[in-house]
Parts: C-alpha cells; sequence; structure tokens
C-alpha cells in the first residue's frame, strides 16, 4: 500500500472529506498560497481531524519559532521544508524538535539527492519546478533517490497508479489533483485515496 497526502486543505469540509477517506497525510500550508492557512485557522482544523490521519505542516523560509509555536500546541505531526531552508536550518530545527522533517525538492537532479540539505531530512519530497502548478517533472531522476520520498507534482487520480509504479515513492501527495475549478473535490480525494492504497 502506498501512503498518500492530500494538501492544502484550508476549509472544515476538506477535513471531514479527508476523515471519510483516511488518507495517512493531510497539509496544511503556512506559506504564500490560494491555500493558506493561518496558525490559528490551523489549529481549529486540527481538532477536526481524525487522529488516524498525520498532519504535515508546509512552510517556506518560515522563522523556527513560528514553526515551533505550531509544534508546542500539538498543532502538526511533520513539518515539510519548502523553501531555500539550508541544511544548518534544518540541523537546529532537528534539534529542538522530533518531528520528521520533510525537505521539498524542485524540479529535482540525481545531484540534489546528495545536497547537505537532502540529507539532513527525514524525508524529501520532489515536485515540479513550480510547486502546486499541477506540472509533472522528469520520473527517471527518482530512480537515483535512496532516501525515503514523497512525489508530487502533477499527480491525479487518473495518472497516480502509473506514478506509483513507475515511482516507487514512500508515499503521493496531490493538491491540485484533487480540485475542480480551483477547489478540494470531495470525489476526487476519495479516487485518490482510494488508487494509492490499492498498491
Amino acid at each position: 500500500m502506498t501512503r498518500i497526502k492530500l494538501c492544502g486543505l484550508s476549509k472544515r469540509e476538506h477535513v471531514l472529506w479527508a476523515n471519510e477517506v483516511l488518507p495517512d497525510f493531510i497539509g496544511f500550508v503556512f506559506a504564500t498560497s490560494k491555500r493558506r492557512v493561518t496558525m490559528e485557522q490551523a489549529l481549529s482544523l486540527r481538532a477536526l481531524v481524525d487522529p488516524r490521519i498525520q498532519v504535515v505542516g508546509v512552510f517556506v523560509d518560515e522563522p523556527q519559532e513560528r514553526i515551533l509555536s505550531l509544534v508546542a500546541q500539538q498543532g502538526i505531526d511533520l513539518i515539510q521544508l519548502h523553501g531555500e531552508e539550508s541544511a544548518d536550518y534544518i540541523r537546529t530545527l532537528r534539534m529542538r524538535t522530533r518531528l520528521p522533517i520533510i525537505k521539498a525538492l524542485r524540479n529535482p537532479s540525481p545531484h540534489d539527492f546528495e545536497s547537505p540539505e537532502a540529507l539532513s531530512s527525514d524525508y524529501l519530497l520532489l515536485d515540479a519546478r513550480q510547486p502546486g502548478s499541477g506540472q509533472i517533472f522528469d520520473w527517471s531522476v527518482t530512480k537515483a533517490c535512496t532516501k525515503p520520498f514523497f512525489l508530487a507534482g502533477g499527480l491525479t487520480p487518473e495518472n497516480l497508479a502509473q506514478a506509483i509504479t513507475t515511482c516507487k515513492p514512500f508515499a503521493v501527495d496531490l493538491s491540485s489533483g484533487v480540485e475542480r475549478l480551483g477547489q478540494k473535490d470531495r470525489l476526487r480525494m476519495h479516487q485518490a485515496v482510494a488508487c494509492a492504497h490499492r498498491w
């Protein structure tokens, strides 16, 4: 069974739909995005999340104190870094919290998998050049990745089986792929989770 993360949930109904289908992870985006939530909104939504689902906080070059404040309030279970965070930033954060850290790599090359930033994290997230754009990157590079990784970038219920069998990721990550007309779609969330959990 392949794990799945549904990212960019920002409304009460999104969380309730997730509780119906039980993805392994959901993501709250704290960076500038149409899917962004505030810390206060995230804590309110977190209270609704089925305890079988882990919550990932998605940050871009966020001051560590803000991340740690959310951690202290048990708002998230994993930390995803999607900016230009350095290896030193990651090592310092690791000393300050025990939560697993996911480092995102945009349009990765095999060389990127050996970077200090990649080596400092627990997981990688491999994404397209422009996150949230619905674009796919060159999946062939994933064969060089030896660390457990989340596969993102242009994934949809329609291409998910191919992505899983081709790349064999630890988990898949969908955001725009489970939307219709720019909004999370209950049926597409169901379809994506069912597909991932079949593989």
